[in-house]
């Protein structure tokens, strides 16, 4: 995990007039450290055990907190759950149809389509999201055997 990342988070919370408790802080850390993309059960699941009064309900609303000031994105593809990604830089993503795991990519030939999106329509494009299907090599060896 990034020290720079988190106190740069800890920073825009406070700038935003968010309290830092103990549980927002390690629920940060859990979503800068991850890169699996995790559900807000699956976050609970690995903190309960250092928090075991918090709740779901806590994390979903902390998640809220973090999504509305611009830390996290959610992600509501793949499969029924919503997924949470610490935003770092603007990435793309591919998704396997089998599991549901999502990994980032970035392709930097894509932000000339929101120039040329912007020229054609006179749009003012604020963003765009790509997802890519496919089965993951775990499970691609799953299906071999």
């Amino acid at each position: 995990m990034s020290e720079v990342q988190l106190k740069d988070a800890l920073d825009a919370l406070k700038t935003n007039g968010v309290r830092i408790t103990p549980q927002r802080h390690a629920i940060l850390e859990y979503l800068i450290s991850s890169h699996l993309h995790p559900t807000a059960d699956e976050i609970y699941k690995s903190l309960e055990s250092d928090f075991p009064s918090m709740s779901v309900a806590t994390v979903y609303n902390n998640l809220r907190v973090f999504r509305n000031v611009g830390l996290i994105k959610e992600l509501t593809y793949g499969d029924a759950s919503s997924r949470f990604d610490f935003v770092t830089h603007d990435h793309y993503h591919i998704i396997c149809d089998e599991c549901g795991t999502i990994v980032d990519f970035h392709h930097p030939g894509l932000e000339e389509v929101e120039r040329l999106a912007s020229y054609m329509t006179g749009f003012q494009v604020n963003s765009h999201r790509l997802e890519v299907y496919g089965t993951c090599p775990a499970c691609s060896n799953v299906n071999v055997q």
